[in-house]
Protein backbone atom coordinates (compact mmCIF):
# COMPACT_ATOMS: atom_id res chain seq x y z
CA UNK A 1 0.00 0.00 0.00
CA UNK A 2 2.68 2.47 0.98
CA UNK A 3 4.53 1.82 -2.30
CA UNK A 4 2.06 3.95 -4.26
CA UNK A 5 2.30 6.78 -1.72
CA UNK A 6 6.08 6.84 -1.96
CA UNK A 7 6.05 6.74 -5.76
CA UNK A 8 3.62 9.64 -5.97
CA UNK A 9 5.36 11.84 -3.44
CA UNK A 10 8.86 11.04 -4.70
CA UNK A 11 7.83 12.42 -8.08
CA UNK A 12 6.96 15.65 -6.33
CA UNK A 13 10.25 15.62 -4.43
CA UNK A 14 12.20 15.34 -7.67
CA UNK A 15 10.36 18.37 -9.01
CA UNK A 16 11.11 20.18 -5.78
CA UNK A 17 14.78 19.32 -5.93
CA UNK A 18 14.98 20.73 -9.43
CA UNK A 19 13.32 23.92 -8.26
CA UNK A 20 15.59 24.15 -5.23
CA UNK A 21 18.64 23.91 -7.45
CA UNK A 22 17.56 27.22 -8.95
CA UNK A 23 18.14 28.89 -5.56
CA UNK A 24 15.90 30.81 -3.20
CA UNK A 25 14.55 34.01 -4.70
CA UNK A 26 13.65 36.63 -2.11
CA UNK A 27 11.71 38.61 -4.71
CA UNK A 28 8.57 36.72 -3.62
CA UNK A 29 7.45 39.62 -1.56
CA UNK A 30 9.24 42.57 -2.95
CA UNK A 31 8.59 44.75 0.03
CA UNK A 32 8.25 44.18 3.79
CA UNK A 33 4.49 44.45 4.27
CA UNK A 34 3.55 41.88 1.65
CA UNK A 35 2.74 38.26 2.33
CA UNK A 36 1.87 35.54 -0.17
CA UNK A 37 0.07 32.37 0.92
CA UNK A 38 -0.11 29.33 -1.39
CA UNK A 39 -3.63 27.92 -1.00
CA UNK A 40 -4.18 24.19 -1.39
CA UNK A 41 -7.69 24.53 -2.84
CA UNK A 42 -9.42 26.75 -5.38
CA UNK A 43 -11.03 29.63 -3.50
CA UNK A 44 -14.78 29.97 -3.98
CA UNK A 45 -16.75 33.26 -3.87
CA UNK A 46 -19.34 31.54 -1.68
CA UNK A 47 -16.68 31.64 1.07
CA UNK A 48 -16.59 35.46 0.83
CA UNK A 49 -20.11 35.73 2.28
CA UNK A 50 -20.72 34.64 5.90
CA UNK A 51 -24.38 33.97 5.03
CA UNK A 52 -23.36 30.91 3.00
CA UNK A 53 -20.96 29.36 5.52
CA UNK A 54 -20.80 25.58 5.09
CA UNK A 55 -20.27 23.18 7.99
CA UNK A 56 -16.55 22.94 7.26
CA UNK A 57 -13.53 24.98 8.30
CA UNK A 58 -12.36 26.24 4.88
CA UNK A 59 -14.61 29.34 4.72
CA UNK A 60 -13.06 30.54 7.98
CA UNK A 61 -9.70 30.77 6.21
CA UNK A 62 -11.21 33.83 4.50
CA UNK A 63 -13.78 34.91 7.12
CA UNK A 64 -11.01 35.58 9.65
CA UNK A 65 -9.37 37.88 7.11
CA UNK A 66 -12.29 39.85 5.63
CA UNK A 67 -15.01 39.59 8.26
CA UNK A 68 -15.60 39.61 11.99
CA UNK A 69 -18.15 38.06 14.34
CA UNK A 70 -19.97 39.09 17.49
CA UNK A 71 -17.71 36.49 19.14
CA UNK A 72 -15.20 34.05 17.72
CA UNK A 73 -12.44 31.62 18.64
CA UNK A 74 -9.23 33.47 19.44
CA UNK A 75 -5.94 32.57 21.12
CA UNK A 76 -6.72 31.31 24.61
CA UNK A 77 -10.49 31.71 24.27
CA UNK A 78 -12.86 29.58 22.20
CA UNK A 79 -15.55 32.29 22.39
CA UNK A 80 -13.81 35.65 22.67
CA UNK A 81 -15.80 38.93 22.66
CA UNK A 82 -15.26 40.61 19.30
CA UNK A 83 -17.92 42.82 17.70
CA UNK A 84 -19.89 42.27 20.89
CA UNK A 85 -18.13 43.52 24.00
CA UNK A 86 -20.26 41.30 26.25
CA UNK A 87 -23.43 39.23 26.42
CA UNK A 88 -25.74 37.83 29.05
CA UNK A 89 -28.50 35.23 29.31
CA UNK A 90 -31.82 35.96 31.03
CA UNK A 91 -32.54 34.06 34.24
CA UNK A 92 -35.21 31.97 32.48
CA UNK A 93 -32.82 31.07 29.63
CA UNK A 94 -35.23 32.48 27.05
CA UNK A 95 -33.21 35.45 25.82
CA UNK A 96 -29.64 36.62 25.22
CA UNK A 97 -28.51 40.25 25.17
CA UNK A 98 -25.43 41.33 23.21
CA UNK A 99 -23.77 44.68 23.91
CA UNK A 100 -21.98 45.75 20.73
CA UNK A 101 -18.61 47.42 20.49
CA UNK A 102 -18.96 51.13 19.66
CA UNK A 103 -17.19 52.70 16.69
CA UNK A 104 -16.56 49.53 14.67
CA UNK A 105 -16.01 50.47 11.01
CA UNK A 106 -16.83 48.36 7.99
CA UNK A 107 -14.39 48.53 5.08
CA UNK A 108 -16.56 51.13 3.33
CA UNK A 109 -16.43 53.44 6.33
CA UNK A 110 -19.93 52.71 7.65
CA UNK A 111 -20.28 52.22 11.40
CA UNK A 112 -21.66 48.89 12.61
CA UNK A 113 -24.94 48.96 14.53
CA UNK A 114 -27.44 46.47 15.91
CA UNK A 115 -29.31 46.69 12.59
CA UNK A 116 -26.37 44.98 10.88
CA UNK A 117 -26.31 42.19 13.46
CA UNK A 118 -30.06 41.55 13.14
CA UNK A 119 -29.86 41.69 9.34
CA UNK A 120 -26.90 39.28 9.19
CA UNK A 121 -28.76 36.73 11.30
CA UNK A 122 -31.99 36.98 9.30
CA UNK A 123 -30.27 36.61 5.89
CA UNK A 124 -28.14 33.68 7.07
CA UNK A 125 -28.71 30.52 5.01
CA UNK A 126 -25.64 28.39 5.70
CA UNK A 127 -25.05 25.36 7.89
CA UNK A 128 -27.28 25.06 11.00
CA UNK A 129 -29.69 27.60 9.46
CA UNK A 130 -32.72 25.46 10.23
CA UNK A 131 -31.85 24.74 13.85
CA UNK A 132 -31.07 28.42 14.52
CA UNK A 133 -34.19 29.78 12.90
CA UNK A 134 -36.41 27.07 14.36
CA UNK A 135 -35.28 27.90 17.90
CA UNK A 136 -34.97 31.69 17.75
CA UNK A 137 -38.39 33.33 18.10
CA UNK A 138 -37.32 36.89 17.26
CA UNK A 139 -34.47 39.39 17.24
CA UNK A 140 -35.05 42.71 18.99
CA UNK A 141 -33.06 45.98 18.94
CA UNK A 142 -33.60 47.75 22.29
CA UNK A 143 -30.81 50.24 21.54
CA UNK A 144 -28.52 51.04 18.55
CA UNK A 145 -25.69 48.98 20.10
CA UNK A 146 -27.75 46.28 21.80
CA UNK A 147 -29.30 43.15 20.29
CA UNK A 148 -31.65 40.74 22.06
CA UNK A 149 -32.34 37.22 20.80
CA UNK A 150 -35.59 35.68 22.08
CA UNK A 151 -35.67 31.86 22.13
CA UNK A 152 -38.74 29.65 21.89
CA UNK A 153 -37.39 27.48 24.72
CA UNK A 154 -34.20 27.35 26.80
CA UNK A 155 -31.35 26.20 24.58
CA UNK A 156 -27.95 25.56 26.19
CA UNK A 157 -26.16 25.54 22.83
CA UNK A 158 -27.46 28.82 21.43
CA UNK A 159 -24.14 30.64 21.82
CA UNK A 160 -22.19 27.73 20.33
CA UNK A 161 -24.42 27.47 17.26
CA UNK A 162 -24.61 31.24 16.80
CA UNK A 163 -20.98 32.22 17.32
CA UNK A 164 -18.93 29.10 16.54
CA UNK A 165 -20.66 26.37 14.54
CA UNK A 166 -22.13 28.65 11.88
CA UNK A 167 -21.54 31.96 10.13
CA UNK A 168 -24.73 33.52 11.51
CA UNK A 169 -22.82 35.67 13.99
CA UNK A 170 -20.40 37.07 11.39
CA UNK A 171 -21.61 40.53 10.48
CA UNK A 172 -22.06 42.24 7.11
CA UNK A 173 -23.23 45.83 6.44
CA UNK A 174 -27.00 45.90 5.93
CA UNK A 175 -27.15 49.02 3.74
CA UNK A 176 -24.41 47.85 1.40
CA UNK A 177 -25.84 44.34 0.92
CA UNK A 178 -29.34 45.68 0.29
CA UNK A 179 -27.94 48.17 -2.20
CA UNK A 180 -25.96 45.74 -4.36
CA UNK A 181 -27.65 42.36 -3.67
CA UNK A 182 -26.32 38.96 -2.61
CA UNK A 183 -24.63 37.94 -5.86
CA UNK A 184 -22.86 41.27 -6.29
CA UNK A 185 -21.75 41.11 -2.66
CA UNK A 186 -19.74 37.95 -3.39
CA UNK A 187 -17.95 39.82 -6.19
CA UNK A 188 -17.11 42.80 -3.98
CA UNK A 189 -17.50 41.78 -0.31
CA UNK A 190 -17.39 44.36 2.47
CA UNK A 191 -16.75 43.23 6.03
CA UNK A 192 -15.41 44.44 9.36
CA UNK A 193 -12.32 42.22 9.47
CA UNK A 194 -8.62 43.11 9.45
CA UNK A 195 -8.32 42.91 5.64
CA UNK A 196 -10.23 44.47 2.75
CA UNK A 197 -11.10 42.74 -0.49
CA UNK A 198 -9.11 44.13 -3.45
CA UNK A 199 -9.55 41.67 -6.33
CA UNK A 200 -10.21 38.04 -7.14
CA UNK A 201 -9.14 36.02 -10.16
CA UNK A 202 -10.91 32.64 -9.97
CA UNK A 203 -8.45 29.79 -9.86
CA UNK A 204 -5.53 32.21 -9.65
CA UNK A 205 -5.41 34.60 -6.71
CA UNK A 206 -7.24 36.65 -4.08
CA UNK A 207 -5.77 40.04 -3.16
CA UNK A 208 -6.41 41.70 0.20
CA UNK A 209 -5.12 44.87 1.85
CA UNK A 210 -4.99 45.89 5.50
CA UNK A 211 -8.01 47.59 7.07
CA UNK A 212 -6.25 50.43 8.84
CA UNK A 213 -9.31 51.12 11.04
CA UNK A 214 -9.68 47.56 12.31
CA UNK A 215 -10.93 47.87 15.88
CA UNK A 216 -8.63 45.30 17.48
CA UNK A 217 -5.28 46.41 16.11
CA UNK A 218 -3.78 47.65 12.86
CA UNK A 219 -2.46 44.64 10.87
CA UNK A 220 1.33 44.55 10.58
CA UNK A 221 1.23 43.01 7.10
CA UNK A 222 -0.12 45.54 4.62
CA UNK A 223 -1.02 43.25 1.73
CA UNK A 224 -1.91 39.52 1.59
CA UNK A 225 -2.17 37.46 -1.57
CA UNK A 226 -3.75 34.00 -1.58
CA UNK A 227 -2.24 32.26 -4.57
CA UNK A 228 -4.13 29.16 -5.72
CA UNK A 229 -1.68 26.26 -6.23
CA UNK A 230 -3.57 22.94 -5.93
CA UNK A 231 -0.52 20.72 -6.56
CA UNK A 232 1.55 20.06 -3.44
CA UNK A 233 4.94 19.75 -5.11
CA UNK A 234 4.32 22.98 -7.02
CA UNK A 235 3.35 24.76 -3.78
CA UNK A 236 6.53 23.65 -2.09
CA UNK A 237 8.67 24.51 -5.11
CA UNK A 238 7.16 28.02 -5.01
CA UNK A 239 8.08 28.26 -1.32
CA UNK A 240 11.61 27.09 -2.11
CA UNK A 241 12.00 29.77 -4.78
CA UNK A 242 10.65 32.49 -2.50
CA UNK A 243 7.56 33.05 -4.66
CA UNK A 244 5.32 32.45 -1.65
CA UNK A 245 5.85 32.85 2.10
CA UNK A 246 3.50 30.12 3.32
CA UNK A 247 2.42 26.87 1.69
CA UNK A 248 -0.73 25.27 3.11
CA UNK A 249 -1.02 21.48 3.26
CA UNK A 250 2.30 19.76 2.65
CA UNK A 251 2.33 16.01 3.25
CA UNK A 252 4.33 12.82 2.95
CA UNK A 253 7.88 12.98 1.61
CA UNK A 254 7.39 16.61 0.70
CA UNK A 255 6.88 17.40 4.39
CA UNK A 256 10.04 15.47 5.19
CA UNK A 257 11.85 17.53 2.57
CA UNK A 258 10.78 20.73 4.37
CA UNK A 259 12.59 19.59 7.52
CA UNK A 260 15.80 19.19 5.50
CA UNK A 261 15.56 22.55 3.71
CA UNK A 262 17.39 25.49 5.34
CA UNK A 263 15.11 28.47 5.91
CA UNK A 264 11.86 26.50 5.78
CA UNK A 265 9.84 25.53 8.85
CA UNK A 266 7.22 22.79 9.16
CA UNK A 267 3.98 23.76 10.93
CA UNK A 268 1.92 20.65 11.85
CA UNK A 269 -1.35 21.40 13.64
CA UNK A 270 -4.03 18.92 14.71
CA UNK A 271 -7.29 20.79 14.23
CA UNK A 272 -10.89 19.70 14.64
CA UNK A 273 -11.18 17.74 11.40
CA UNK A 274 -11.79 14.00 11.49
CA UNK A 275 -11.87 12.43 8.02
CA UNK A 276 -14.22 9.57 7.27
CA UNK A 277 -15.87 7.35 4.72
CA UNK A 278 -19.64 7.88 4.72
CA UNK A 279 -21.95 5.06 3.61
CA UNK A 280 -24.52 7.14 1.77
CA UNK A 281 -26.60 4.09 0.75
CA UNK A 282 -26.78 2.30 4.10
CA UNK A 283 -30.52 2.98 4.31
CA UNK A 284 -31.19 1.29 0.94
CA UNK A 285 -32.06 -2.42 1.50
CA UNK A 286 -30.83 -3.20 -2.04
CA UNK A 287 -27.34 -1.82 -1.37
CA UNK A 288 -24.50 -3.92 0.12
CA UNK A 289 -23.95 -0.94 2.46
CA UNK A 290 -27.24 -1.81 4.18
CA UNK A 291 -25.57 -4.81 5.83
CA UNK A 292 -23.74 -3.81 9.03
CA UNK A 293 -21.13 -6.51 8.35
CA UNK A 294 -20.16 -4.81 5.10
CA UNK A 295 -19.65 -1.48 6.85
CA UNK A 296 -17.62 -3.23 9.57
CA UNK A 297 -15.50 -4.92 6.89
CA UNK A 298 -14.72 -1.58 5.24
CA UNK A 299 -13.53 -0.20 8.57
CA UNK A 300 -11.35 -3.24 9.24
CA UNK A 301 -9.76 -2.96 5.80
CA UNK A 302 -8.25 0.49 6.37
CA UNK A 303 -4.59 0.53 7.45
CA UNK A 304 -4.75 3.87 9.27
CA UNK A 305 -1.37 3.61 10.95
CA UNK A 306 0.53 3.20 7.69
CA UNK A 307 -1.65 5.87 6.08
CA UNK A 308 -0.83 8.30 8.90
CA UNK A 309 2.92 7.64 8.80
CA UNK A 310 3.10 7.92 5.01
CA UNK A 311 0.96 11.01 4.49
CA UNK A 312 1.18 13.08 7.69
CA UNK A 313 4.42 11.74 9.23
CA UNK A 314 2.43 10.19 12.09
CA UNK A 315 1.12 13.56 13.32
CA UNK A 316 -2.57 12.78 12.72
CA UNK A 317 -4.57 11.20 15.55
CA UNK A 318 -6.32 7.87 15.07
CA UNK A 319 -9.31 8.55 17.30
CA UNK A 320 -11.82 6.28 15.55
CA UNK A 321 -14.59 8.87 15.88
CA UNK A 322 -16.63 11.14 13.66
CA UNK A 323 -16.40 13.71 16.46
CA UNK A 324 -13.20 15.65 17.24
CA UNK A 325 -11.41 14.52 20.38
CA UNK A 326 -11.00 18.17 21.46
CA UNK A 327 -14.77 18.85 21.40
CA UNK A 328 -16.88 19.31 24.48
CA UNK A 329 -18.91 16.12 25.32
CA UNK A 330 -16.53 13.88 23.33
CA UNK A 331 -16.72 10.14 23.99
CA UNK A 332 -13.67 8.05 23.13
CA UNK A 333 -14.63 4.88 21.24
CA UNK A 334 -12.41 1.79 21.05
CA UNK A 335 -9.30 2.26 18.94
CA UNK A 336 -9.77 1.39 15.25
CA UNK A 337 -8.44 -2.02 14.18
CA UNK A 338 -6.76 -3.10 10.93
CA UNK A 339 -7.67 -6.72 10.14
CA UNK A 340 -8.21 -7.47 6.41
CA UNK A 341 -8.61 -11.17 7.13
CA UNK A 342 -11.54 -10.54 9.44
CA UNK A 343 -12.91 -8.08 6.90
CA UNK A 344 -13.01 -10.78 4.19
CA UNK A 345 -14.80 -13.17 6.56
CA UNK A 346 -17.46 -10.56 7.31
CA UNK A 347 -17.98 -9.93 3.59
CA UNK A 348 -18.39 -13.66 3.01
CA UNK A 349 -20.93 -13.88 5.84
CA UNK A 350 -22.81 -10.97 4.24
CA UNK A 351 -22.99 -12.88 0.94
CA UNK A 352 -20.00 -11.33 -0.84
CA UNK A 353 -17.20 -13.94 -0.69
CA UNK A 354 -15.56 -12.41 -3.75
CA UNK A 355 -16.22 -8.81 -2.81
CA UNK A 356 -18.45 -6.49 -4.84
CA UNK A 357 -18.53 -3.34 -6.96
CA UNK A 358 -19.31 -0.48 -4.56
CA UNK A 359 -19.69 2.20 -7.25
CA UNK A 360 -18.23 5.66 -6.79
CA UNK A 361 -15.91 7.04 -4.12
CA UNK A 362 -16.30 10.82 -3.94
CA UNK A 363 -13.69 13.04 -2.32
CA UNK A 364 -12.31 16.54 -2.09
CA UNK A 365 -9.55 16.56 -4.73
CA UNK A 366 -7.14 18.14 -2.22
CA UNK A 367 -7.24 14.80 -0.38
CA UNK A 368 -7.35 12.42 -3.31
CA UNK A 369 -4.06 10.89 -2.13
CA UNK A 370 -5.80 9.82 1.09
CA UNK A 371 -8.59 8.37 -1.06
CA UNK A 372 -6.09 6.48 -3.20
CA UNK A 373 -4.70 4.74 -0.12
CA UNK A 374 -8.22 3.83 1.03
CA UNK A 375 -9.05 2.50 -2.45
CA UNK A 376 -6.00 0.24 -2.36
CA UNK A 377 -7.05 -1.09 1.05
CA UNK A 378 -10.61 -1.71 -0.16
CA UNK A 379 -9.38 -3.50 -3.26
CA UNK A 380 -7.37 -5.88 -1.07
CA UNK A 381 -10.64 -7.23 0.39
CA UNK A 382 -12.44 -7.27 -2.97
CA UNK A 383 -14.40 -4.01 -2.68
CA UNK A 384 -14.03 -2.11 -5.96
CA UNK A 385 -14.75 1.64 -6.20
CA UNK A 386 -14.15 4.39 -8.76
CA UNK A 387 -12.47 7.52 -7.52
CA UNK A 388 -14.43 10.74 -8.15
CA UNK A 389 -12.36 13.73 -6.95
CA UNK A 390 -13.98 17.17 -7.07
CA UNK A 391 -12.76 20.65 -6.20
CA UNK A 392 -13.68 21.50 -2.62
CA UNK A 393 -16.57 23.90 -3.22
CA UNK A 394 -18.17 21.57 -5.78
CA UNK A 395 -17.59 18.54 -3.56
CA UNK A 396 -19.33 19.99 -0.51
CA UNK A 397 -22.11 21.42 -2.65
CA UNK A 398 -22.85 18.00 -4.09
CA UNK A 399 -22.47 16.38 -0.67
CA UNK A 400 -24.98 18.82 0.87
CA UNK A 401 -27.43 18.47 -2.02
CA UNK A 402 -27.47 14.68 -1.47
CA UNK A 403 -26.40 14.03 -5.06
CA UNK A 404 -23.63 11.53 -4.29
CA UNK A 405 -24.11 7.77 -4.26
CA UNK A 406 -21.64 5.19 -3.03
CA UNK A 407 -18.83 6.12 -0.65
CA UNK A 408 -18.16 9.71 0.36
CA UNK A 409 -14.82 10.66 1.88
CA UNK A 410 -15.89 13.61 4.00
CA UNK A 411 -14.49 15.82 6.72
CA UNK A 412 -15.29 18.84 8.82
CA UNK A 413 -13.01 21.07 10.83
CA UNK A 414 -15.76 23.49 11.83
CA UNK A 415 -15.86 24.94 15.34
CA UNK A 416 -18.47 23.73 17.82
CA UNK A 417 -19.11 20.75 20.08
CA UNK A 418 -20.44 17.21 19.74
CA UNK A 419 -24.03 18.45 19.43
CA UNK A 420 -23.26 20.91 16.64
CA UNK A 421 -21.31 18.26 14.71
CA UNK A 422 -24.12 15.73 15.18
CA UNK A 423 -26.68 18.24 13.92
CA UNK A 424 -24.87 18.56 10.59
CA UNK A 425 -23.77 14.95 10.06
CA UNK A 426 -26.02 12.41 11.82
CA UNK A 427 -29.36 13.96 12.78
CA UNK A 428 -32.40 13.94 10.51
CA UNK A 429 -32.39 16.78 7.95
CA UNK A 430 -28.79 17.67 8.76
CA UNK A 431 -26.85 19.40 6.00
CA UNK A 432 -24.84 16.28 5.12
CA UNK A 433 -27.25 13.57 6.32
CA UNK A 434 -28.53 11.08 3.72
CA UNK A 435 -30.63 9.05 6.14
CA UNK A 436 -31.30 8.88 9.84
CA UNK A 437 -31.89 6.58 12.77
CA UNK A 438 -34.87 7.44 15.06
CA UNK A 439 -33.00 6.63 18.27
CA UNK A 440 -30.27 9.13 17.39
CA UNK A 441 -32.82 11.80 16.52
CA UNK A 442 -34.60 11.23 19.83
CA UNK A 443 -31.39 11.52 21.86
CA UNK A 444 -30.41 14.70 20.00
CA UNK A 445 -33.77 16.32 20.67
CA UNK A 446 -33.62 15.32 24.33
CA UNK A 447 -30.12 16.72 24.93
CA UNK A 448 -30.86 19.96 23.08
CA UNK A 449 -33.13 21.16 25.88
CA UNK A 450 -31.29 19.56 28.80
CA UNK A 451 -29.81 22.21 31.09
CA UNK A 452 -28.18 19.72 33.49
CA UNK A 453 -24.66 19.23 32.12
CA UNK A 454 -24.20 15.77 33.60
CA UNK A 455 -27.42 14.47 32.05
CA UNK A 456 -26.63 16.11 28.75
CA UNK A 457 -23.16 14.56 28.69
CA UNK A 458 -24.69 11.10 29.17
CA UNK A 459 -27.23 11.65 26.36
CA UNK A 460 -24.50 12.76 23.95
CA UNK A 461 -22.33 9.81 25.00
CA UNK A 462 -25.19 7.46 24.10
CA UNK A 463 -25.63 9.21 20.77
CA UNK A 464 -21.95 8.81 19.91
CA UNK A 465 -21.98 5.14 20.88
CA UNK A 466 -24.89 4.44 18.53
CA UNK A 467 -23.05 6.20 15.70
CA UNK A 468 -20.06 3.99 16.45
CA UNK A 469 -21.99 0.72 16.88
CA UNK A 470 -23.95 1.17 13.66
CA UNK A 471 -20.79 2.11 11.74
CA UNK A 472 -22.65 4.98 10.11
CA UNK A 473 -19.18 6.24 9.24
CA UNK A 474 -15.74 4.69 8.97
CA UNK A 475 -13.44 7.27 10.60
CA UNK A 476 -9.97 7.52 9.06
CA UNK A 477 -8.13 9.97 11.32
CA UNK A 478 -8.28 13.38 12.95
CA UNK A 479 -6.11 15.27 10.51
CA UNK A 480 -2.79 16.85 11.35
CA UNK A 481 -2.76 19.70 8.85
CA UNK A 482 0.86 20.30 7.89
CA UNK A 483 1.92 23.60 6.36
CA UNK A 484 5.32 25.20 5.76
CA UNK A 485 6.61 28.75 6.07
CA UNK A 486 9.55 30.52 4.52
CA UNK A 487 12.35 32.62 6.01
CA UNK A 488 10.53 35.97 5.82
CA UNK A 489 7.78 34.90 8.22
CA UNK A 490 8.13 35.76 11.90
CA UNK A 491 4.68 34.93 13.36
CA UNK A 492 2.69 32.73 10.98
CA UNK A 493 -0.53 32.70 13.01
CA UNK A 494 -0.81 28.93 12.59
CA UNK A 495 -1.62 27.11 15.82
CA UNK A 496 -2.49 30.30 17.74
CA UNK A 497 -6.20 29.39 17.88
CA UNK A 498 -6.91 25.97 19.38
CA UNK A 499 -8.45 23.61 16.85
CA UNK A 500 -7.86 25.98 13.91
CA UNK A 501 -5.21 24.96 11.38
CA UNK A 502 -5.04 28.05 9.18
CA UNK A 503 -3.13 31.28 9.87
CA UNK A 504 -5.18 33.44 12.26
CA UNK A 505 -5.74 35.94 13.66
CA UNK A 506 -4.38 37.67 10.56
CA UNK A 507 -3.66 40.87 12.46
CA UNK A 508 -1.13 38.90 14.54
CA UNK A 509 0.93 37.79 11.52
CA UNK A 510 4.32 39.45 11.31
CA UNK A 511 7.30 39.39 8.98
CA UNK A 512 10.94 39.52 9.93
CA UNK A 513 12.65 42.85 9.43
CA UNK A 514 15.62 41.16 7.74
CA UNK A 515 15.97 37.74 6.11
Amino acid sequence: MSRQIITTTRRGVLGLAAAAAMGVDSRAAASDGRLTIAAHVSLAPTWFDPAETAGIITPFLLLYAMHDGVAKAMPGNSMAPSLAESWSMAADGLSYDFVLRPGVKFHNGETMTAEDVKFSFERYRGTSHDVLHDRVASVEIPEPLRVRFHLKAPWPDFLTFYTAASGAGWIVPKKYVEQIGDEAFKKAPIGAGPYKFVSFRPGVALELEAHEDYWRKKPAVKHITFKVIPDESTRLAALQRGEVDMALSIRGELAEEVTRTPGLTLKPTVGSAPYWIYFSEQWDPKSPQHDLRVRQAVSLSIDRKTMNEALTLGFSHLTGSLFPENFDFYWQPPAPVYDPGRAKKLLAEAGFPNGFDAGDYYCDSAYSNLAEVALNNLQEIGVKVRLRPLERAAFFKGYAEKKMKGFIQGASGAFGNVATRAESFVVKDGTYVYGDYPEIDALFAQQAGELDRGKRTELLRQLQQIVYDKVIYTPLWQLAFISAVGPRVDQSGMGLIKGFVYPAPYEEITLKTHT
